[in-house]
């Protein structure tokens, strides 16, 4: 389940945020390399092999996102895997195939580089904006020409080569900061609850899982 508080932190979901790119980019490259490898051989069983190590990593990766969202973002993801089997690999494998988390897992890893990439335009474009107008009255002087002209050097509707008049600038990049900060949350809380779907347990699970661990204690009490 996820944390009851309703805003993540400002500075854990920056830092998400800024990094979902990058994440996804290597998630991306490395999914469709290890599944078209593993699908190419699969008729010599070289293949087999890499699709399992595939299965493996994913879900080991989706243990560090996990982790990863509840460090950044206060967002507690809960873990929607049942135990597997004591005994038998193959009974072993058989079950971590038929679970569905381990199919939605593989598909966050998937969208996460979209995702990242919508998310990183966004927060740098409008941060990048906001503080370059909220500065304006300290660093056009050192601009070219000593003035800052909008919205091009060649285009000059508005120039501004005073601080009074760069002073109604900087007022608006005060805003965009304010819009940029709530963007910014809303971002994170919204790729958090994105998370959650993709990665905690369904309805469905949680009920097989406590049947499950109901099962397991009558079981102990029995052997008792």
């Amino acid at each position: 389940m996820v944390s009851d508080r309703r805003d993540p932190p400002f500075g854990g979901s920056v830092v998400f945020l800024l990094m979902n790119l990058p994440l996804g980019v290597v998630a991306f490259v490395l999914l469709t390399s290890f599944t078209a490898a593993g699908l190419g051989t699969a008729v010599v069983w070289v293949g087999v092999g890499l699709l399992a190590l595939l299965v493996l990593a994913v879900r080991g990766a989706a243990r560090l996102e996990r982790a990863r969202v509840y460090a950044l973002l206060d967002r507690y993801i809960d873990l929607p895997y049942l135990p597997l089997p004591a005994e038998g690999q193959k009974l072993r494998w058989k079950a971590r195939l038929k679970d569905s988390s381990t199919w939605r897992d593989l598909a966050y890893f998937f969208v996460l580089f979209p995702l990242g990439l919508v998310e990183f335009v966004l927060v740098t474009v409008f941060w990048s904006t906001s503080l370059a107008l909220a500065g304006l009255p300290i660093y056009f002087r050192w601009l070219p020409g000593g003035a800052y002209y909008f919205p091009a050097d060649d285009l000059r509707w508005l120039t501004v080569d005073s601080t009074l008049e760069a002073l109604p600038w900087a007022a608006l990049g005060v805003l965009f900061i304010a819009l940029s900060v709530a963007l910014t949350k809303a971002l994170a809380g919204t790729h958090a609850r994105l998370a959650n779907a993709l990665l905690g347990p369904t309805v469905a699970q949680r009920r097989r899982m406590e049947r499950w661990w109901e099962d397991a204690e009558e079981k102990n009490l029995v052997a008792g």
